[in-house]
């Protein structure tokens, strides 16, 4: 990662023109223009990495938490999957338990661990950063895979965008006369999932809990209403936002699971500009992206920010798309 954490590259895309322009993303507040407002996901990741044993043959296991079912049920995938059958228990430095209780059509498990106190606190002292495998070393500093304004626990991975901002980057914004909002989405592990099928439409979009306050409500109805632009921070607050916005692009305070699956030719009822890192190929991530400018002028960009060596995916460089 960049140190600073806004140290690092800015492409910023024009989506009705296709043309590139190259900065560095501390001076993002320059394409931010008063009225408008800025929507951050605050999200906080879990360290939901785990090494244990098995307790009848002490073969050693990796549980990854995805999603809390409640009563103390996750839903986890396990590696080696082999090792983790229905009905075998697993210990975790004799702090935190856990049975198999389903295996699940897509192999991943549920399990029902079983400790003392709090279990954030438990996960807290044993868990490891879920950082994705492409990166090798471990953090020196576990925030540095969180944003700066992080708050509500349950995410799988970081909603890698806002890892750019600085408090003094946010409060320069703010200082501008542009609005911050914050909505909530936990990100499941399903965003990084490839595109396989032939025909778009027929890839199965993973479902992810959100939450739209009252006050980030009002924010967004009232930029609108002085027209000013509404600024999605990563791809996980757009699809917040667009998962719960009316036709008329209206916002109400809006909590559940979402599954929204947005590709070229989807009409933005609420974003009107988006900051964003630099996607995976078949990524349901560069759909979207290509929804908002085009699919020739993201490719251009996309050649461009390969050439000009940008660096990608989550810990990588950022893209503002106005």
């Amino acid at each position: 990662p960049a140190e600073p954490r806004d140290s690092s590259r800015l492409m910023v895309l024009d989506e009705k023109t296709g043309a590139v322009k190259h900065d560095i993303f501390h001076n993002i507040a320059q394409y931010i223009e008063p009225g408008d407002c800025l929507i951050l996901n605050d999200t906080k990741v879990l360290p939901a990495r785990l090494y244990g044993t098995r307790v009848d043959t002490g073969s050693v296991v990796e549980f990854l938490l995805l999603n809390n079912k409640g009563d103390d049920i996750w839903e986890v995938i396990t590696g080696p999957g082999k090792k983790a059958r229905k009905g075998h228990r697993f210990t975790f430095h004799d702090m935190l338990f856990a049975e198999i209780v389903d295996v699940l059509p897509d192999g991943n498990r549920m399990v029902r661990f079983d400790y003392e106190g709090i279990f954030l606190e438990t996960l807290e002292r044993l868990g490891k950063m879920p950082l994705p495998p492409y990166i090798k070393e471990e953090l020196q500093d576990q925030e540095r895979y969180q944003t700066v304004y992080s708050k509500v626990e349950g995410s799988a991975a970081a909603p890698t965008a806002g890892l750019h901002f600085t408090p003094e980057l946010l409060e320069k914004i703010r200082a501008k006369g542009v609005g911050i909002g914050y909505v909530t989405l936990h990100v499941g592990l399903g965003t990084f999932r490839p595109v396989k099928e032939d025909d778009i439409e027929q890839h199965d979009m993973h479902s992810e809990y959100c939450v739209i306050p009252p006050e980030t409500a009002t924010l967004i109805n009232e930029t609108k209403a002085n027209d000013g632009r509404v600024i999605c921070v990563g791809t996980t607050s757009c699809r917040t936002l667009e998962s719960w916005a009316r036709e008329d692009g209206h916002m109400e305070p809006s909590a559940g699971w979402t599954s929204i699956y947005i590709y070229p030719g989807y009409r933005f009822k609420v974003m009107d500009a988006l900051v964003t890192n630099f996607h995976l190929p078949q990524s349901t991530l560069i759909m979207l992206v290509s929804a908002l400018a085009g699919r020739e002028h993201v490719l251009h960009a996309y050649e461009e920010a390969v050439k000009e060596r940008y660096r990608f995916f989550s810990f990588g460089d950022a893209m503002f798309i106005s």
